[in-house]
């Protein structure tokens, strides 16, 4: 048996014992029916049910399979059956035909565990013959019916959370690619005012930017997440590329503890964070100031954190977090994580502003030490 093969009959293990557990319990209440209803005994009625029921189970689950996959096989053009069910009127036929063998079959398997010996079909009166099967039968049909809409309500569960995912990770992808584009517009505008003032600068502004944006670009394409190592190696570009314009006005610190560097993100969250930092808070004041990217754990959360030293939050865009950025960043964060992620804006203690994110930590071991790594 290959290794394939047996992941599959391992992966099936589930189904099986939660459907003998559902038919014990279903057989169990037919064999106490049976017993008040004919007042025979309790635990002879019980175990016949039993085995009838499992024998049941065992050939109408085979034969609904075998005959979903062979329908496919004979009518290759049409439709998969979905779920290994081949169709009501297939159905009825495999439970006509397995039935009876079944009855036979488990009522000999309780002969053999109780010491009996009963009637088969073949020697009972058809009218005895027909009232066992016809209550066989009933049952059968009802656990089949139960069982198909229960199969088929788990399913459509399944789907539609499949599409759940499906829609936020378009969603994703959408608010991503519009990402790209703003910060490299701010940059490009950045660029453009430097140009007018200082030629030389402006020349070592575009080199930084030209191996800026092809880190940047190679790294938002190399999936859906990268570590907090590359997000801050990311900014930390950022920042130098800011310095070639704005010089000693700009005082960057980055602190990413050891332990936390391998944390997965998406890539890019702190980037607008960052931008918006710099043009509403830096930039406006004369002295320019310092900027402060940090991470933390905080029981199962892990919080993010920019910080500056500059003018504070004073325009409404930005307080409302109706502007770009934090609007951008709060979508990324609903749409991957939902209400276990956020976003807080708010005055920083001594001036400037201090915007905190947070979203749910994987399962790391907890840390020995704070110890951060400046850069």
């Amino acid at each position: 048996m290959s290794l394939l093969t047996l992941r599959q009959h391992l992966s099936a293990l589930p189904y099986v014992l939660r459907m003998g557990a559902a038919i014990l319990l279903f057989s169990t209440g037919i064999g106490l029916f049976i017993s008040l209803l004919w007042d025979q005994r309790l635990w002879g009625s019980i175990v016949y049910s039993i085995c009838i029921g499992l024998s049941c189970w065992s050939l109408i689950d085979g034969s609904r399979l075998l005959s979903a996959r062979l329908m496919h096989r004979l009518f290759p053009q049409r439709e998969e059956p979905r779920h290994g069910w081949p169709g009501w009127p297939v159905m009825l036929l495999c439970l006509l035909v397995a039935v009876p063998l079944a009855y036979s079959l488990g009522s000999a398997l309780a002969d053999r565990l109780l010491g009996l010996r009963t009637q088969s079909l073949w020697d009972t009166r058809w009218r005895e013959v027909a009232g066992v099967l016809l209550v066989s039968l009933l049952a059968s049909v009802l656990a089949t019916g139960f069982f198909y809409a229960r199969g088929r309500l788990a399913a459509a569960r399944t789907e539609a959370e499949q599409a759940r995912r499906l829609a936020a990770e378009t969603q994703l992808r959408l608010l991503e690619s519009q990402l790209e584009p703003h910060m490299l517009f701010n940059t490009l505008a950045n660029l453009r005012v430097l140009i007018a003032l200082d030629a030389p600068r402006a020349q070592a502004m575009l080199d930084r930017l030209i191996a800026f944006l092809r880190a940047t670009l190679n790294a938002s394409r190399s999936g859906d997440e990268h570590s907090l190592r590359e997000e801050f190696a990311r900014l930390a570009d950022y920042l130098a590329l800011m310095q070639e314009r704005m010089g000693a006005r700009l005082t960057p610190e980055l602190q990413l503890p050891e332990e936390l560097a391998a944390l997965p993100l998406p890539p890019l969250l702190l980037q607008p964070l960052v931008e918006n930092a710099i043009k509403h808070g830096l930039e406006p004041h004369v002295d320019g100031g310092t900027l402060s990217i940090g991470a933390a754990r905080d029981g199962r959360l892990l919080r993010l954190t920019v910080r500056d030293t500059g003018v504070g939050p004073g325009r409404a865009a930005i307080q409302d977090g109706t502007g770009f950025g934090l609007a951008q960043v709060r979508a990324r964060l609903a749409t991957r994580y939902g209400a276990e992620a956020g976003l807080s804006l708010q005055a920083a203690e001594g001036g400037g502003t201090r915007v905190e994110l947070w979203l749910p930590l994987p399962d790391i071991s907890r840390p020995n030490d704070t110890a951060s790594s400046q850069t």
